[in-house]
């Protein structure tokens, strides 16, 4: 463990930055609250009931209700943790890394699997987006010309050529907002549509029947999926910033009563699309569930435009922190001045690489876990209590102590079967692909 006595000199140099009327620093609780529903509720929700198939009713519950508790608890911590120090704000999840593990060690440890998470995210945002737009063309237009899946995904990525380029995560408020609207919106589709439609014909809640070692990986996959629908944490700090903060009225109470609106959103979408979406199909459903319901058609075209209104918020909940680590990288090495140059260049490009890898690897189930696993088990699970017991060290063996080590332990679990699921089953699926098709 290391001192804590004083704050890393960054870290103070970054927050007097912000002192004073920042214009950044005017939001209120709910825009926590649908910046945190935006981030958190996306594509994974619909990959539920399919990660149920291969854990089943009993396992597939727990998990998700234990995951449920796990992540409230770290994004409370992250939420304390945000100003630990009297008179310093810790805006990015870097600067804690720094200030709880050391200047050099620090970010070493937290920057790679935060960006793992925000790139990953929007990675899969990309397929999530073009493949929705694929199916609301289909149901839309019975008749009309067939066009490729790769081109739809580049038709959604180019929407954030432009959208990039607005400046903080103020600026697109007015956007997160109605992708918090859509989230809700298509989960509730989900799972109404699939109670409404019901069992299908000789429904199975038997396991896949599958070799030994490919069950295994499927479910490890699982876990990933379902970690990757508890996201948030990796740019929890960035939302936090957000909010004005005194030591008569800190930001911690704001931003944990709009984390506290978000996971009540986040239960309500979550438990009836996983529970219903697998009572309904059992293990024939898609890893998408939108993609089992086909009528009224009408409704299940809505949905999938919902789904692209919804993920192109979330592209840039999780874009934003890295175009600002990337610029800042920029100015501090190269000199670069600030302005539009900088932002189109450095945002554009960042935007054409989440294309291209969109395009190349739409795996859309095996994405979810292998991004789950290897990124939002730690940032999620894990790396917050670490970071809670270095700083705020609790007497050993008591409950706080106790409850830590065990997310420890489970997310240390999570991440390394997830990872091992998702990349293997990356390349078994692969390998009987064409790619950009």
């Amino acid at each position: 463990m290391v001192s804590t006595s004083q704050p890393p000199k960054e870290t103070l140099d970054v927050d007097q930055k912000w002192k004073g009327e920042d214009p950044t620093r005017r939001a209120k609780w709910w825009y926590a609250t649908f910046h945190s529903v935006t981030a958190m509720i996306g594509a994974g929700v619909l990959s539920l009931p399919y990660a149920m198939a291969y854990l089943g009713w009993g396992p597939g519950t727990m998990v998700l209700f234990v995951s449920w508790c796990m992540t409230l608890n770290t994004m409370w911590q992250m939420i304390q943790l945000h100003e630990c120090v009297a008179g310093t704000r810790f805006d990015r999840y870097i600067d804690l890394g720094r200030y709880a593990f050391g200047e050099k060690l620090g970010p070493w440890i937290v920057l790679p699997q935060q960006l793992i998470v925000q790139v990953g995210c929007d990675i899969v945002y990309m397929v999530t987006g073009g493949k929705c737009m694929k199916k609301f063309m289909e149901m839309a237009c019975v008749n009309c010309f067939e066009v490729k899946q790769s081109y739809w995904i580049l038709i959604f990525g180019s929407i954030h050529f432009f959208l990039s380029q607005l400046p903080n995560f103020n600026s697109v408020a007015g956007v997160s907002l109605a992708a918090a609207i859509m989230s809700l919106s298509y989960s509730t589709i989900a799972w109404v549509g699939s109670l409404s439609r019901g069992r299908i014909e000789n429904v199975s809640y038997a396991y896949k029947e599958t070799s030994v070692e490919d069950s295994l990986f499927r479910v490890f996959n699982a876990l990933g999926q379902i970690s990757f629908a508890f996201a948030g944490h990796a740019v929890v700090l960035e939302i936090q910033a957000t909010i004005p903060s005194t030591p008569e009225k800190p930001s911690r109470v704001p931003m944990w009563k709009g984390a506290v609106g978000a996971y009540f959103i986040n239960a309500i979408c979550y438990f009836p699309v996983a529970l219903i979406g697998y009572w309904a199909f059992g293990q024939d459903v898609e890893d998408n569930v939108l993609l089992n319901l086909k009528k009224p058609a009408w409704l299940i075209a809505s949905a999938n435009l919902m789904v692209v209104v919804h993920v192109i918020g979330s592209y840039q909940v999780y874009a934003m922190p890295v175009f600002d680590m990337l610029e800042r990288m920029i100015r501090k090495r190269f000199n670069f001045r600030d302005g539009f140059c900088l932002r189109f260049i450095t945002r554009s490009a960042y935007v054409a690489f989440t294309i291209f890898i969109g395009v190349t690897f739409p795996f859309f189930g095996d994405l979810l876990g292998f991004f789950g696993g290897f990124g939002f088990a730690p940032t999620s699970y894990f790396l917050p209590s670490i970071m809670w017991l270095v700083i705020k060290k609790p007497k050993r063996y008591s409950w706080n102590w106790l409850i830590n080590w065990a997310s420890i332990c489970v997310g240390v679990f999570i991440m390394l079967a997830s990872t091992v699921g998702g990349l293997r089953n990356i390349i078994t699926d692969a390998s009987t692909y064409t790619f950009y098709t």
